[in-house]
């Protein structure tokens, strides 16, 4: 039986990106829905995911992770339908079906399924011991097995493989991290602050290999060894593929609605199907996907004006995004362009004592990159500067001691 409502909002998906969505949307003082249904297929209400990496490592618990109590969906209307996930939808008649075998009918209904860890695609892949580090259970899992187990390799040396390598290394496992890139975070640094950060972990104990890969997993049931395009051979007890992230959009194809690599949307968030939308890392804008949560959080923004009539004319345009994280004690920033080209100019300075490190890229007196390691307080300002295209002549000389400086030269 469809069970049918009037100017019904369903979310498909729970993550943060459709929890701020959610906030973004009540907080107006009208809302054209008179239900608002979310269909999560997790089995916990949004958390921080950002804090994953510290429940890894024993910095935080689980009573930290949630972003809003089960009150607070009570008190705004929300229905919250935990471990049931919307598994396909029928535009021509606006409905989904949820893997309960349940109908429901919308009016409007908004995709935020989220992204999936990218898979390595080499043989022994599925043997047990071969995880990956991407949500709560993944990292209960990871808790567990390195209470039991010695020895444990990364795959990635990006942000998240990163994260694992520092939360299992803290749990007192042996720690091996490959990477493909010859740097450390190659889409975030330099290769100078890529070894920096490099030196900087082995110190504390990682075993670090760049510039190679995984060709095969050994193992019979379990995983025991993992071979290396070099043909060298690394015995573990534990794998984690941590190389990057595929958008879920398998459920707007097979709804029919125009996808590239993930669920193609214009400018109000809105799907080829005129009463569908979509948000956060399964969406596609101008060809771009998003990998990080500050971009989805600017699209539920955008979204929440988009159905509340709030702001005639609401337009999704992306800015440059900012990293910012710590990884082994050392903050890390990283804005705009991370490579030079002929058309910059590079403005480096180095703290041999703290190990601090800037590189700030120039172009026709613009701020168009900045990457800092160490002490990372200037970069909020230096994004402002990126995003907001300052001319910088006046105080170019001061741009790598600060805004203070600046200001005071300008």
């Amino acid at each position: 039986m469809i069970q049918r409502t009037k100017d019904t909002l369903i979310v498909c998906g729970h993550g943060m990106v459709a929890q701020r969505f959610l906030e973004e949307l009540v907080s107006k003082a009208s809302i054209p829905y008179r239900n608002i249904i979310v269909f999560n297929g997790e089995t916990a209400a949004a958390y921080n995911r950002v804090q994953l990496s510290a429940l890894l490592s024993g910095e935080t618990d689980e009573e930290s992770l949630p972003l809003k109590p089960d009150a607070w969906f009570a008190r705004h209307g929300i229905q919250v339908h935990q471990s049931e996930a919307v598994r396909a939808i029928a535009p021509h008649n606006s409905t989904v079906t949820t893997s309960t075998g349940k109908v429901y009918s919308y009016s409007t209904l908004v995709i935020a399924t989220g992204a999936s860890p990218a898979r390595l695609g080499i043989p022994g892949e599925q043997l047990n011991g071969v995880m990956n580090f991407r949500d709560l259970n993944d990292t209960r899992a990871l808790i567990e097995l390195s209470q039991s187990q010695q020895r444990a390799v990364v795959v990635g040396g990006g942000f998240l493989g990163l994260e694992a390598a520092e939360g299992l290394l803290r749990r007192g496992m042996d720690v091996t991290l490959l990477h493909r890139s010859g740097h450390l975070l190659n889409r975030q640094l330099d290769p100078e602050s890529g070894k920096l950060l490099s030196d900087a972990l082995t110190g504390r104990g990682l075993k670090i290999l760049t510039s190679t890969s995984p060709i095969q997993v050994l193992g019979q049931e379990s995983v025991r060894a993992i071979q290396l395009n070099d043909q060298t051979l690394i015995t573990t007890d534990l794998i984690v593929i941590a190389t990057g992230i595929t958008p879920n959009r398998e459920l707007a194809q097979n709804a029919g609605l125009a996808c590239g690599r993930g669920i193609q949307v214009n400018s109000q968030l809105q799907t080829s199907n005129p009463h569908i939308f979509a948000l956060g890392e399964c969406c596609e804008f101008n060809g771009e996907t998003f990998g990080l949560v500050e971009p989805g959080y600017q699209q539920a923004k955008t979204l929440a004006c988009v159905l509340a009539g709030t702001t005639k004319g609401a337009a999704y345009q992306p800015s440059e995004t900012a990293t910012r994280l710590k990884i082994g004690g050392i903050p890390v920033f990283s804005c705009g362009l991370q490579a030079p080209d002929e058309h910059t100019e590079s403005l480096i300075s180095q703290d041999i004592t703290t190990g601090g490190y800037n590189h700030l890229l120039v172009r026709d007196n613009r701020l168009v990159g900045a990457i800092l390691m160490g002490n990372t307080s200037q970069g909020p300002w230096y994004q402002t500067l990126i995003n907001d295209n300052v001319d910088i002549q006046s105080f170019r000389a001061q741009l790598p001691f600060g805004k203070p400086y600046c200001e005071a030269a300008a």
